[in-house]
């Protein structure tokens, strides 16, 4: 079975790497009359990310286009049924994704065969995507720059999201790093916005 063009936006925070990717979903769209569909895996748990949410959602409504938004902060592989090879999908973001999964159960994240089980899910689901979808977009953050923390959670968690790093990046079509609101390939062509 042919897999869908997958592209992975990364960046700091604030880095713009977000609106950068919903810019290229919608000139991706226009493109080729497809329908857009974005899966936001962020929960509002308080003050500053429902301010997030709503931001990203304002943006979305200001671009003129019709959104499908899809709340699944977690088990994304579940909506795979929901597209067809028309539609370009946008998943914001795996740093929360990973958080949702990992810690889906209180104390299981300290299991190492759950901590496999978490990353497996994780690459399976967004295999499902790119089996039903025309084109996947994934936004991650880039946290592994930062100074180690001397803390098994923190360890656990940056060490997780590096093994999906690398592993997404090995199967998608192209890697693009947002700085300052300035992307940068860093696999295959950049995409047009």
């Amino acid at each position: 079975m042919k897999l869908a063009p997958f592209i992975f936006v990364t960046g700091g925070v604030r880095s713009g790497k977000s609106s950068f990717a919903e810019k290229v979903a919608l000139a991706k769209a226009l493109k080729r009359n497809a329908n857009l569909h974005y899966i936001a895996c962020g929960r509002p748990v308080d003050d500053e990310m429902r301010g997030r949410i709503k931001l990203h959602q304002a943006d979305r409504e200001e671009c003129g286009f019709s959104w499908t938004t899809w709340e699944q902060p977690n088990a994304i592989g579940n909506l795979a049924t929901e597209f067809s090879n028309t539609d370009f999908v946008l998943l914001d973001c795996l740093t929360t994704l990973l958080n949702n999964e990992l810690f889906r159960e209180k104390s299981s994240w300290k299991n190492p065969h759950f901590q496999d089980d978490v990353k497996e899910t994780i690459i399976s689901d967004l295999e499902c995507l790119r089996e039903t979808c025309g084109s996947l977009i994934l936004v991650s953050n880039e946290v592994l720059n930062e100074v180690p923390i001397d803390n098994p959670l923190v360890f656990t968690y940056t060490r997780l999201l590096g093994q999906l790093h690398q592993s997404i990046v090995k199967n998608c079509t192209s890697a693009i790093l947002v700085e300052a609101g300035i992307p940068f390939s860093m696999k295959g062509s950049l995409p047009s916005v």
